[in-house]
């Protein structure tokens, strides 16, 4: 005879009425008494067990996954602290270390680190300070065009001066004029303003910041460290913008770095302003729609550099 193959609530009948019976008449069932009691202690430790969430931190909802990595891979020379910006401007929090995993599981190296990292008495006195420094820039022609830009210590907010070829003691002072006014209407008064030894910061240009009542600093020779916030903002604008371009002429230059400047200035998180834009207002969105679906890019320069919000 075959051997009879008991269901659960089978088990759970026989164990419950072994209950109700003399052990003396246990020798009607089928099977033997351990096998009844150890029915019985199954269903009591079912009955005491209660679904235990697994350890660990809770996993990581899909649709932020895969928003990571299509960030990751709209814009590879993207860090981890970059991208956890974005997210941040999106309502979602996520920790760099959990980025790193996701794009470490999905085989996408990290983004290559530019650029030392400092520390500097100036920080803690960012407050009323501002920062002067030229770059240059070749056209497809080999063409030098110089360009003259401010920024702001404290809120890290860029002023684009100017650009020309022929950068003169002339041109440079009105340049300054012109900010120093810009600066007025925005209420925005300096104390200190920090440049190199350039020939081209003649006197005439450093009394017009000293007539808004601010201390004009010349950096040692050959200690670009001291003006290292403006060093730090070229190089900047050269990895995510300037190396990717190949300028016509001075227009095309100057409308390069205005849409550049302009996305810098509104929209790119930074380390040091706790990854809120220079020109932020007002609290992140606590909470966002997660999702491709809700979230919208932004080109700007032609898609060279991409800015997200949440979809309307």
């Amino acid at each position: 005879m075959k051997r009879p193959v008991y269901r659960t609530s089978d088990r759970a009948f026989l164990a419950a009425a072994s209950r109700l019976l003399p052990r003396g008449a246990w020798r009607s069932f089928v099977v033997g008494p351990e096998t009844l009691l150890r029915w019985h202690r199954e269903l009591v430790r079912r009955k005491w067990t209660r679904a235990q969430r697994r350890p660990g931190r809770p996993a990581i909802d899909p649709e932020t996954r895969n928003l990571v990595l299509r960030l990751a891979k709209e814009n590879p020379r993207w860090g981890y602290r970059r991208i956890q910006g974005e997210l941040l401007g999106l309502g979602i929090r996520l920790s760099a270390t959990s980025i790193a995993t996701i794009l470490r599981r999905s085989g996408l190296p990290p983004a290559p680190r530019r650029g030392p990292t400092w520390r500097q008495f100036l920080r803690s006195q960012a407050s009323g300070i501002l920062a002067c420094d030229f770059f240059t820039i070749e056209t497809i022609l080999l063409k030098t065009y110089y360009v003259l830009f401010f920024i702001e210590l404290k809120t890290r907010r860029v002023h684009l001066a100017g650009v020309t070829r022929n950068p003169d003691g002339a041109w440079v002072t009105q340049q300054a004029r012109n900010l120093s006014g810009d600066l007025i209407e925005t209420g925005v008064a300096p104390h200190f303003l920090i440049r190199d030894r350039d020939t081209k910061f003649t006197r005439s240009f450093d009394s017009v910041f000293e007539a808004d009542g601010a201390r004009v600093i010349a950096t040692p020779i050959r200690a670009p460290n001291a003006n290292a916030h403006a060093e730090r903002w070229v190089g900047t604008a050269r990895s995510e913008c300037l190396d990717w371009t190949l300028i016509h002429g001075r227009r095309h230059l100057e409308r390069v770095l205005r849409e550049y400047v302009e996305h810098y200035n509104a929209h790119r998180p930074h380390q040091a302003l706790g990854l809120r834009s220079p020109m932020s207002r007002g609290d992140r969105p606590r909470r966002a729609a997660q999702g491709q679906d809700s979230t919208s890019r932004h080109p700007i320069l032609g898609g060279l550099i991409n800015g997200y919000g949440l979809a309307a």
